[in-house]
């Protein structure tokens, strides 16, 4: 008996060990995929303000973030554009963007490079089963420091409706009202992401495949309570989503 629980741990950990080593050398492809997208306005500051995270999909001349981080209009009176920093450091090397695609009811937008970067590849549409191990990489707090991708790995939780209970009526708005009516269903993640990985990818350890793409986290107390106070519970949306966009733009992925 002992013999056998022996040999039932050393497969246990010799599984963990090659997981690890498995995720290691898929960050490392994956961060060259990953990029911040920043809004960029030459008249207030060189620097971009860094408005969430982009990953690089397609032909390379493609990015696919959460509609909410390039929702805001451009303002015509001065120079603005949506850009992506993509390297790591405190020099990073910025692009200008173009949108080409949104769709606000699952959050996506899909935006186009002038020069090609490397993509990522994506998986296929089949959701994956909920106790599946992912990871994600992004940019959680900015770039304060330079750009750092940061990764974090969780489980799927649940394959659940894209509809987050509301403690009362005031913030049920029209697009909320579509979604209760007609619910796609997203990821449940069993953790933690912020608010500056809106737009990550969420994607298999072992192949770097993007299965989704992280667009909201439950906050307890606001959003600055999200560092502090994390609740672990976030969502991604199918990458399926993702390639509807894209086929109805004619975008080959």
């Amino acid at each position: 008996m002992k013999k056998f629980v022996l040999l039932v741990a050393v497969l246990v950990v010799t599984t963990m060990s090659v997981s690890a080593n498995d995720l290691v050398h898929t960050i490392k492809t994956v961060k060259n995929g990953v990029v911040a997208i920043g809004l960029h306005t030459p008249l207030e500051s060189s620097a971009p303000s860094i408005r969430g995270t982009g990953f690089v999909f397609g032909n390379g001349r493609y990015i696919a973030t959460n509609y909410h981080v390039v929702a805001q209009t451009l303002d015509p009176s001065i120079v603005q554009n949506y850009v992506a920093l993509a390297g790591e450091g405190r020099a990073p090397v910025m692009h200008k963007l173009s949108i080409v695609a949104i769709q606000p009811v699952h959050d996506l937008a899909i935006l186009q490079l002038e020069t090609p970067l490397a993509p990522l590849a994506l998986s296929e549409d089949a959701f994956l089963p909920e106790g599946s191990m992912v990871a994600l990489t992004g940019f959680p707090i900015g770039s304060v420091l330079g750009l750092y991708p940061a990764t974090h790995q969780a489980m799927i939780a649940a394959i659940t409706p894209d509809a987050i209970p509301l403690h009362n009526t005031q913030g049920l708005s029209q697009r909320l009202i579509d979604k209760l009516q007609a619910p796609s269903m997203v990821y449940q993640l069993d953790g933690t992401a912020y608010p500056g990985n809106s737009g990550s990818p969420l994607y298999s350890p072992v192949t770097g495949e993007v299965v989704g793409i992280i667009n909201k986290v439950i906050v307890s107390e606001g959003k600055e309570s999200a560092i502090s106070t994390p609740t672990g519970i976030s969502y991604a949306i199918p990458v399926k989503y993702l390639r509807e966009l894209a086929q109805k733009h004619n975008i080959q992925v």
